[in-house]
């Protein structure tokens, strides 16, 4: 384990276990509609990453950036778009690919702006869900684990852009992140 963290909260294994599982759900809910799966960047690459290879359905890709945070701990209500879609998503079904849904700000903004663009469908899968932090509210159609409120890192997620590569999902010690 990171001498930064107080203890791992999902490991290697289970994360590998949880992600076949909701890709099963995902090739069976759009067995043959060819669905355009959109990573959320940075934090989703790795679930992201291993949900498609785990699906048996064929899939298009593509990633938006976007950002409610900075380099804080806390959202800041403020949803930035930093990189659009390259592709246009009229008449398609859409699954937005998210690492966590915590205050809702980022997904809620995200999700009325993919509908704006006349869809089929827009769903939300993520890897964590912190139901305790919500202030928007969003319906997550895939969930990988619900998640105390810690501040997690791992397999994505990151503090200041570092953890992101670390194989399983840890609780940070507050005392690296309240300095």
């Amino acid at each position: 384990m990171h001498p930064d963290l107080e203890s791992i909260l999902f490991t290697q294994e289970q994360l590998g276990a949880r992600v076949k599982e909701i890709a099963a759900r995902l090739d069976a809910d759009y067995k043959g509609k060819n669905p355009l799966l959109v990573c959320i960047l940075k934090g989703s690459v790795f679930f992201y990453t291993d949900l498609l290879r785990a699906m048996r359905e064929p899939v298009e890709m593509d990633f938006m950036s976007i950002s409610s945070y900075g380099a804080s701990a806390n959202s800041s209500g403020e949803v930035r778009l930093l990189k659009d879609l390259g592709c246009k998503i009229e008449g398609r079904d859409v699954v937005i690919v998210e690492d966590i849904v915590d205050a809702g700000y980022t997904l809620s903004y995200l999700k009325r702006l993919l509908l704006s663009r006349g869809p089929a469908s827009v769903r939300i899968c993520a890897l964590l869900d912190k139901l305790e932090r919500r202030v928007v509210p969003v319906d997550v159609d895939y969930k990988g684990f619900d998640c105390a409120d810690e501040f997690v890192v791992g397999y994505g997620l990151d503090y200041a852009e570092r953890y992101r590569t670390l194989p399983y999902i840890g609780i940070l010690k507050r005392s690296v992140y309240e300095k």
